[in-house]
């Protein structure tokens, strides 16, 4: 998959059939459930935690799960229990990719959620939920809206996400939510050492952060896995980083083949890094974590039966 990942070619669109769509989530200590209304993913990342051997065409076909609002919502009607975690859309791609332009299966699957009074995060790095604004803005009180930003530099991000849009783009986006009332956060993940662990690189993407109203602002350095430490080579050849592969190597403690699933680095060296990010947040004024609304809610399934199913222009912000 390495020597595919920046063929920077349109993927194949392929519909599918779900069994279930709604799923238990931990990840660093979090813990919740999650949907996936697509498999596959067009930004191409090069860091991309969720390309592995289960996925081989990760970058190349992006399946639809076109009966994922059905699916979903049969769920949660039989669903054990009188409440429910958040529920993270998505977890293993962007519920926002260019396919939900094609599908709209994320803004159909969130109509579920808010019908069915269930609380969740959106992470994304499109612009594309651009056109769900007003969907958000009025589930404001339960939910928590998230853009993953690694970089505001283009050339940067022109190597290691060339399917993503720039920041400039993004923020200005973002801008719009947090006008609108929209609880927003940047989740600064994975941070690469050399490439955007610099002063220059995180003071850039905070202060874009601060001019966006955005109120919080977390991050975590880049954790080493096989497949990516093969996309990361060819990405520190091609941003010119001098001497990056013995670098990393270091940095990381890379022996090969690598015997772990992931390898983080250094501790010490990562905790300097880190710290220094979570100084620049706090001196802007914002907040290194997430909100403390968006938690466990009861269910309401007196909904059940009812068709509240919108159109494209009736939930556009345009």
């Amino acid at each position: 998959m390495s020597g595919l990942w920046y063929d920077i070619s349109a993927p194949r669109y392929e519909a599918k059939q779900a069994k279930s769509i709604i799923h238990p989530f931990a990840v660093r200590g979090y813990t919740g459930m999650t949907i996936n209304p697509y498999q596959g993913c067009q930004h191409r990342c090069a860091y991309c935690y969720a390309t592995y051997e289960w996925s081989p065409e990760f970058y190349d076909k992006v399946y639809a799960k076109s009966n994922a609002p059905e699916v979903l919502e049969k769920e949660l009607q039989s669903w054990k229990g009188s409440t429910i975690n958040p529920v993270m859309v998505a977890s293993a791609t962007d519920a926002y990719q260019p396919a939900e332009l094609k599908y709209g299966l994320t803004r159909r699957c969130v109509q579920v959620l808010q019908k069915y009074n269930v609380p969740y995060y959106v992470f994304t790095k499109s612009a594309i939920i651009e056109r769900d604004l007003e969907l958000h803005r009025r589930y404001a009180h339960n939910c928590f809206v998230v853009w993953s930003i690694t970089t505001a530099n283009e050339r940067i991000r022109r190597v290691v996400e060339p399917g993503t849009p720039p920041a400039e783009r993004i923020f200005a986006v973002i801008k719009k939510f947090t006008d609108a009332g929209v609880p927003c956060g940047v989740n600064v993940d994975p941070i690469m050492p050399l490439v955007t662990d610099t002063d220059e690189e995180l003071d850039a993407v905070v202060d874009c952060c601060k001019e966006a109203g955005v109120k919080y602002v977390f991050g975590a350095m880049l954790r080493m896995r096989e497949d990516i430490w093969d996309r990361m080579k060819l990405a520190l050849r091609l941003l010119g980083i001098p001497d990056g592969e013995r670098r990393y190597r270091q940095i990381y403690e890379i022996k090969e083949p690598l015997a772990k699933p992931y390898i983080a680095c250094n501790k010490e060296y990562g905790k300097k890094v880190t710290d220094r990010l979570y100084k620049k947040i706090e001196s802007r004024g914002l907040c290194p974590d997430f909100p403390d609304h968006v938690r466990p809610q009861d269910i309401d399934r007196s909904c059940a039966g009812q068709t509240t199913m919108l159109s494209f222009t009736e939930t556009s912000s345009d």
